[in-house]
Order: C-alpha cells, then structure tokens, then sequence
C-alpha cells in the first residue's frame, strides 16, 4: 500500500528513486547546492512495526562530515520512534526537507566543487593558453613522395585529379563499334 503512495507522490520528481520494492533513495536539495544530501531508507520484512533501515552511506554524501551525518540520523530516528507502527517513508523524507537547512547548518561550505575555487583565489587568473597543433609526423620517404607531387608552394598541380579524355572515349560504350 506504501509503496503504490510513494510512486504515485513522486512520479516525475528526480531526488527521488526507488532501488528495490523495499529499499528507495531521496536527495535532499538541488544536485549543485553544496549542502544537499542522500537519504536512503530500507524496509525489514516487519515494517512499519520495526523501525525502517536509515542510512547516509551513499557516495553522494561523501562531502558530509560523519559527526552531521549522524547528527541527522539521529534526528531521524526520533521522527521513526514517533511514527512507528505506521508508514513512514513520505513522512521521513518531507521531515528532512523541511528540516534541512537545521540539519546542515554546521556543515562546512568547502565541497569538491569550491575547493577548486579556492585554490584558484591565489593565484591571478589567465586564461588558458592555446595549446599548438601538432603537425603529423611523416617519413623521409612520405615526405620526397610529397614533394614530389607538390610545387614549391606545397600544392597539387592544376588538374592532378582531371580524367584523361582520351582514355574515356577509348572505354566507351560497345554500341560505339
């Protein structure tokens, strides 16, 4: 029954993905913002009498130091204690939207996307020099086979690709007997 609520609630909403029939991920906050963060919750079999499997271990909240991320959890299960015996999961993730900023608020802004920012805040920014293209190595021998068809200028002589026209009326059609 829960589970046909959830898919129904979040049909069409990215943060939101189910694993399994038992086991779904929800992100907290816009994929860019350096204070989002992954909840994933697994049901047991005797769910909702027992308390649903709460974790933070994705590779999305490596950014998250440990002493936030259970900081959160244990937020989390308070909420659990309150609802146990009901369904849960909706009300879990809407809990942690709501409360998200309360749950990050310790939370260092330095991620892996304004760590490069800061390291660049030393130095003055130039813009990248253009690397040179590398012309294609050729042989000795590619390169008289060259100069051999070229003119001084590097070039093809003019009509190097015509078709001789003599040959092609010697190739005509038999009818021309």
């Amino acid at each position: 029954m829960e589970l046909e609520a959830l898919r129904s609630i979040y049909e069409g909403d990215v943060c939101f993905r189910e694993l399994s029939p038992v086991s779904f991920q929800y992100r907290i906050g816009e994929s860019g913002d350096p204070k989002a963060f992954l909840i994933e919750v697994s049901w047991p079999e005797t769910y909702p009498q027992t308390a649903p499997v709460i974790s933070m271990d994705a590779f999305f909240n490596n950014t998250i130091s440990s002493a936030i991320k259970q900081s959160i959890l244990d937020k989390l299960m308070v909420e659990v204690e309150a609802n146990l015996g009901t369904a849960m999961t909706y009300t879990l993730f809407e809990y942690a939207k709501d409360n998200k900023e309360v749950f990050m608020e310790n939370q260092p802004v330095n991620t892996v996307t304004s760590v490069s920012n800061s390291i660049s805040i030393g130095t003055p920014e130039v813009p990248p020099s253009k690397k040179k293209e590398k012309k294609e190595q050729l042989s000795k021998t590619q390169k008289r086979k060259l100069a051999d068809k070229t003119d001084n200028k590097g070039e093809l002589p003019r009509g190097w690709n015509w078709v001789d026209v003599i040959k092609l009326s010697k190739t005509g059609s038999k009818d021309d007997e």
